[in-house]
């Protein structure tokens, strides 16, 4: 898997204080993946330092290119979950 990333995403990262590397680890090997039925993307969460991280991204072929990061909580995951905005990917 080949990640491509953009500017704004490294803007992301470095505005939130996140280490690019640990980003790029999430998106590597995080089992947690979901499909964000609202925005048609594929979602990979991760925890980085006290904070869990939701990951947007596109995927094409082995090139993946994530798009945004945010800090969630275990229960935003859940209600997305109980009302089918996210699927288990």
């Amino acid at each position: 898997m080949e990640i491509q990333w953009t500017d704004y995403m490294k803007y992301r990262v470095a505005l939130r204080g996140f280490d690019l590397n640990r980003i790029e680890d999430i998106v590597k090997h995080s089992v947690e993946r979901y499909y964000d039925m609202v925005t048609h993307r594929l979602v990979v969460v991760g925890h980085h330092k006290d904070s869990l991280l939701l990951i947007p991204y596109d995927r094409h072929g082995d090139v993946v290119t994530p798009v945004t990061v945010h800090v969630t909580t275990r229960q935003q995951i859940k209600f997305r979950l109980r009302t089918k905005r996210f699927r288990y990917e």
